[in-house]
């Protein structure tokens, strides 16, 4: 197996190099399950990067008018605007989900339920098991009498009660019994580092579209990292970035070879 790693300046530049780095060590595929079932597509065995200023602007790739393609990512579609009814960072940062959606990544984010084991601990006042605290209805809150948690403002608080020095604060996408869906969530987990007065983003997906997924779905992580670090009182830090199913779909394959000079 080859692990393909890159050092990257800014968000740009990372897609870049992914998707340069893609037509020589990607390997192709049959799609057996999914969205795009029966197409092929070039894969990565193992992708992680490194990215030292992903705050840079612009956020999105540089795409050369030479080129003659569009920028696979609109920044409305990020930050909303005509014809989006919904922006990624909305998406991205609120519970909202529409009929016909069985997830969101701001519904695991914004809202989760506390339940099981966990709420029965937390009704006996157990704190040698759980980090009690007040019901404020931004880190807790509760609705039609269950008990939910913002994993984003509940990351904010515990960094400003109890020091950086923390290995406890993980963002969780993953649900175990996503198991069960014909399409589970792709992004799995953000884990989080305050160094040096800095928030890092250690981010992790299962399977990732490299031509207009990673870039959209970065923009919307890093505008997440930079309210998180302004929240908690902190720099906005760097990236590192994994997944062991980062591709390129056959219909992205031309575009990308012409995006970098390929003949």
């Amino acid at each position: 197996m080859n692990i393909h790693h890159i050092v990257a300046r800014d968000l740009p530049d990372l897609w870049f190099q992914a998707v340069n780095g893609i037509l020589d060590h990607g390997r192709r595929f049959t799609i057996d399950r999914g969205s795009y079932a029966g197409q092929t597509r070039l894969e990565y065995d193992y992708f992680s990067a490194h990215v030292k200023f992903p705050g840079t602007q612009p956020l999105l790739p540089d795409i050369p008018a030479s080129c003659g393609i569009p920028n696979p990512v609109e920044a409305d579609y990020i930050y909303g605007g005509q014809g989006y009814e919904r922006s990624y960072i909305e998406y991205l940062m609120t519970g909202h989900k529409a009929p016909g959606e069985s997830y969101t990544y701001g519904e695991r984010l914004t809202h989760v339920p506390v339940r099981g084991d966990k709420l029965v601990w937390w009704k006996k006042n157990a704190n040698e098991i759980v980090d009690l605290r007040n019901i404020d209805g931004k880190v807790l809150f509760e609705e039609e009498g269950a008990l939910f948690v913002n994993q984003i403002e509940w990351i904010i608080d515990t960094y400003k009660r109890h020091g950086h020095r923390n290995n406890q604060m993980v963002l969780q996408v993953a649900h175990p019994s996503d198991l069960v869906l014909v399409d589970p969530p792709c992004l799995r987990s953000i884990d989080t580092r305050i160094q040096d007065d800095t928030l890092h983003f250690f981010i992790y997906f299962r399977s990732w579209d490299l031509w207009s997924g990673l870039p959209a779905n970065l923009a919307g992580i890093q505008n997440l990292k930079e309210y998180m670090a302004g929240a908690i009182g902190v720099k906005d830090g760097e990236m590192v970035v994994e997944s062991k199913g980062l591709h390129l779909y056959g219909y992205a394959e031309e575009l990308a070879k012409l995006r970098c000079l390929r003949g």
